[in-house]
């Protein structure tokens, strides 16, 4: 099994795509610990006696999760947004 693209195992790697790739799993695994632990700090007390999740803690993270994302996607399209105000004729 290869895992080049297409399968061929002669092609090249594109270094800078490499890099690209590993910097984005790494900006993917910190907003999914960052939300692990906000949510986390919210939604379940310090002093817990069940080993499951109950009805309140579930809906709580489910409502967190979905605001972090809300909130994430608002944030990135402004800093665009402003972005491409800054550079006129940028990304037409």
């Amino acid at each position: 099994m290869s895992f080049y693209p297409l399968g061929g195992s002669s092609q090249t790697v594109n270094q800078q795509n490499v890099a690209m790739a590993e910097q984005e799993l790494e900006m993917v695994t910190d907003t999914f610990y960052r939300i692990v632990d906000s949510c986390y700090k919210k939604c379940i007390p310090p002093k817990y006696i069940e080993g499951e999740l109950n009805k309140g803690e579930s809906v709580c993270i489910d409502r967190c999760v979905a605001k972090y994302f809300e909130a994430n996607t608002k944030i990135g399209e402004a800093l665009q947004k402003k972005g491409q105000q800054a550079t006129p004729g940028f990304g037409v």
